[in-house]
Order: C-alpha cells, then sequence, then structure tokens
C-alpha cells in the first residue's frame, strides 16, 4: 500500500476567538494526525494570540498584519513543509476521518491535484442542521462540474502542494471568491480530481460569516468569470458552457441576496440569468423556484414560494418579464 502522505492543515484565522479551540481541537482530534497545523494570524485585535499560546508547540503560528484570507492562506502554504494541504476556517470543524479519507485517496492516484467531498452545515452552537453532497448534482467527470456548478469548499478538500504551487495559488485581488477562483484554475490546468463522498466537514453558521457579504461575492464571481471566458484560446468545449455557468451562477447569487433579506440584488441577479439561457420564460421563472427551494433545503432551511411571490421585487421582475419581447409562454404559477 502507498505510504499516506504528509499534511499540512492550514488555518487563516482573523479576530476568531469565538470559535478557533473548537476548530483546532477537531484537526487534534484526527484518526490520521496532521504532519503539522500552521495558523496564519493575519492581524487579529481580539483574544486570539492568546488563544493559540495555550496549544504550544502542537501549532505553528505565522503572525502578519492584516492583508486578507487569500495571502493568509498562501503564506500559509509557503510555510508548509507537508506534500499535501488541506484547509480549515477558524468557525468550523474538520469531522474525525477527515484527512484519513481523503488522504487515502490522494495516496492511491498520484495523477490527482485534489479530492473534494460533501460537507455539513451546523448552526452556531455545532448542532447538525443539514448535509450537503455535491456530487449529487456535479456528478460529471469533467469540468462542466467545476465551471458550471461551483461546489467549491475548501474545508471539504484536500489538495497537493505541487498542484497549489503550478497554478500560484490564491488571488489576492479576490477576497469572498479566491476559493472558487483557484479551484477553477486548477481545473483548467487540466488537473485531475476525484470525490470523497461522505461529509467531511462543518460549516458552521453564524451572524459574523465572511459568506454573508452577498454583494461583493456575486461581484467578485461575475469578475471571475469575465476573466476565465475572457481568454483567448479556449477550446470549444469549455467556451460553450460559459452560459450555463454564468447563469448558475447569477441564480446562486440571486439566493444568497434573498436568503440575506435583500431583494433588489435577487431581482438584479435573476433579471442577469435571463440573459444566459435560451429556454422558455416560464421555464426558467420555474427553474429559479426550484433552485432556491433546494438551496434553502441544503442549508436546513424551510422555503415558500408564496412567500416569494408576494414580494414587490418579484412582482416587478415578472412584470418586466412578462412585458419583455421575448416572452413565450402564458402563465407561471407558483405552489407553496
Amino acid at each position: 500500500m502507498p505510504a499516506p502522505p504528509r499534511i499540512s492543515v492550514i488555518i487563516p484565522t482573523y479576530n476568531g476567538d469565538r470559535y478557533l479551540s473548537a476548530a483546532l481541537d477537531s484537526v487534534l482530534a484526527q484518526t490520521s494526525p496532521a504532519a503539522e497545523i500552521i495558523v496564519v494570524d493575519d492581524g487579529s485585535t481580539d483574544g486570539t494570540r492568546a488563544c493559540l499560546e495555550q496549544y504550544g508547540d502542537r501549532l505553528r503560528c505565522i503572525y502578519q498584519e492584516n492583508q486578507g484570507v487569500a495571502i493568509a492562506r498562501n503564506r500559509g502554504v509557503e510555510a508548509a513543509q507537508g506534500d499535501v494541504i488541506a484547509f480549515l476556517d477558524q468557525d468550523d470543524l474538520f469531522r474525525p476521518h477527515k484527512l484519513a479519507q481523503q488522504g487515502a485517496a490522494l495516496a492511491d492516484a498520484p495523477a490527482i491535484g485534489f479530492v473534494s467531498s460533501g460537507w455539513q452545515i451546523l448552526d452556531a452552537a455545532g448542532s447538525l442542521r443539514s448535509e450537503i453532497r455535491p456530487w449529487q448534482d456535479a456528478s460529471a467527470h469533467d469540468p462542466s462540474t467545476w465551471l458550471i456548478w461551483k461546489p467549491v469548499f475548501l474545508g471539504a478538500m484536500l489538495f497537493r502542494k505541487a498542484a497549489l504551487a503550478a497554478v500560484g495559488g490564491f488571488n489576492p485581488r479576490f477576497q469572498q471568491t479566491s476559493d472558487v477562483e483557484l479551484v477553477l484554475r486548477l481545473v483548467m490546468a487540466g488537473w485531475q480530481w476525484r470525490w470523497t463522498q461522505v461529509p467531511t466537514v462543518g460549516y458552521r453558521q453564524h451572524d459574523s460569516n465572511a459568506s454573508r457579504n452577498v454583494a461583493q461575492q456575486a461581484q467578485e464571481l461575475e469578475q471571475v468569470l469575465d476573466h476565465l471566458f475572457g481568454q483567448p484560446n479556449l477550446s470549444d468545449t469549455v467556451r460553450q458552457l460559459e452560459a450555463a455557468s454564468r447563469y448558475q451562477s447569477y441564480v446562486w447569487s440571486a439566493w444568497r441576496f434573498y436568503a440575506n433579506g435583500d431583494l433588489a440584488g435577487m431581482q438584479t441577479s435573476l433579471e442577469k440569468s435571463l440573459g444566459q439561457t435560451s429556454r422558455l420564460t416560464s421555464e426558467v421563472v420555474l427553474d429559479w423556484v426550484k433552485q432556491f427551494k433546494a438551496y434553502a433545503g441544503e442549508y436546513g432551511d424551510g422555503f415558500n414560494a408564496y412567500q416569494l411571490s408576494e414580494t414587490s421585487a418579484w412582482k416587478q421582475l415578472i412584470a418586466r418579464v412578462l412585458l419583455s419581447p421575448g416572452f413565450r409562454s402564458t402563465s407561471v404559477h407558483l405552489n407553496p
């Protein structure tokens, strides 16, 4: 049997003393221990340093002025001595077999650049709300999985350090989507991947999640796709995925806006998605509702289509759709 890889776990942190100990403890409790745990403190001003000092030499700590999570992760990778890299955010939790299961998957297939898995949605207290199994929708084992669906959650992934180095690491231009941008570059560079079809990490939902900055996230995601599909030498296969990729991103952003109470942002994103598909307008509207319901379920939330349909933003959107020259259906019915 191949020897297990040496895995470096990198945890960027910024004012993370609220949940950081739980994150660290989840790494130390792995059934297959990490070769090292590197924490990059990105200029914290709370009790983060005191929290880290309690762990003594079980951690390697790097302190820097606040420069953003992309630079913090890159610095951790540069310092890592392992040949495989795992990332964990300061408020999330590795499941006990994370490193063992995904490390074995990489050890068995030297050509694989990264593996990914499912993840659990946790509430602020760490209790389970739901599980996300991205391979069920993103089942194709080709670039379309990542270019269209973008099922990127770094804590659910494990990377060969050589793959990260080959594409230049995280782009600090992006604060909200540097993870998505990195994985798309890996896929476009030809790195192979596989699924570990179990949840390997818990994603904690709380009032301070960085991902709540939906407007910046949506803007950056659009910029990522502008750059990717703006490259002059794309294959016809990749070029043909552009509309579907953009459509899915706009609908995802619309859901995130809706879930965070920004109805204007939702309306704008859904209007943009209409320009990326040739389907019947009624089919597109029903797909919006279907996807909103699915996303809500993934995060352990309920969804009421009637409540959505009663918002002024939705009514305005549907009125514009009905009046548009391309409208090709007579009615749209929403069931709660």
